[in-house]
């Protein structure tokens, strides 16, 4: 009877090693012992583990992740809607959805509980696909460094939305005067910071187009095109 290492085992049924434990603990699949206390997978328990289809119902097991920056904006209703359309997503995909894992917090905020849990199941290979609407909803700075992450334990992120919605402009402002007010109050103190901070801001409000003069252009050039 060939043995096959957890390793090989993991590549023969696609997934990641920390899957294969998993499933152990949970009682779905038996490996064989060795002296030293080694795991060792034969073929036949391997087969017979991927045709039962108790891992996810056959299909592909994914977790749902949704983002907002402020409370405001959950109370609105932004995060409760968007989880929605990525459920409906799995859903006319096919997809087992595993858990559903949620923040309210900047895409700056390193220490989000959801964020943190949704990576933790993946470390535990208890799924294959990371839904979110779009990568900064993941992260707003370092997201190569999660995809890479995930990668390793067999997990692809799939960004459902092909344009980020317009407010999300306005929380990159935001999140851009955070890492301002950070360094400056390093830089300067924290009294040097909020004047940096101040006229961040003031510079950014004289660069804003201003609506009425956008309007008269725009008007302008479609009477030029008739």
């Amino acid at each position: 009877m060939e043995l096959l290492t957890i390793s090989k085992a993991a590549k023969k049924l696609g997934v990641h090693p920390n899957s294969l434990r998993n499933w152990e603990k949970r009682g779905l699949i038996k490996p064989v012992r060795l002296p030293g206390g080694q795991r060792r997978y034969s073929m036949d328990e391997l087969n017979r583990l991927l045709q039962s289809d108790q891992l996810t119902d056959g299909r592909e097991a994914a977790v749902l992740y949704a983002r907002v920056s402020t409370k405001k904006q959950a109370d609105a209703g932004n995060l409760m809607r968007q989880m929605e359309r990525l459920r409906q997503y799995a859903k006319e995909h096919g997809f087992t959805i595993r858990a559903k894992f949620a923040d309210v917090a900047s895409g700056l905020n390193q220490k989000r509980r959801g964020l943190t849990n949704a990576i933790k199941l993946a470390e535990g290979g208890e799924y294959k696909k990371l839904i979110i609407e779009y990568p900064d909803r993941l992260a707003r700075f370092g997201y190569s460094y999660i995809e890479r992450h995930l990668k390793y334990c067999g997990v692809e992120i799939v960004a459902i939305a092909e344009k980020e919605p317009e407010d999300a402009q306005s929380e990159l402002v935001k999140d851009l005067l955070a890492i301002v007010t950070s360094f400056s109050a390093r830089l300067y103190g924290a009294r040097g910071g909020k004047k940096v901070r101040q006229g961040f801001r003031e510079l950014i409000a004289g660069v804003e187009p201003d609506e009425g003069a956008a309007k008269e252009q725009k008007e302008k050039k479609q009477k030029e095109n008739e």
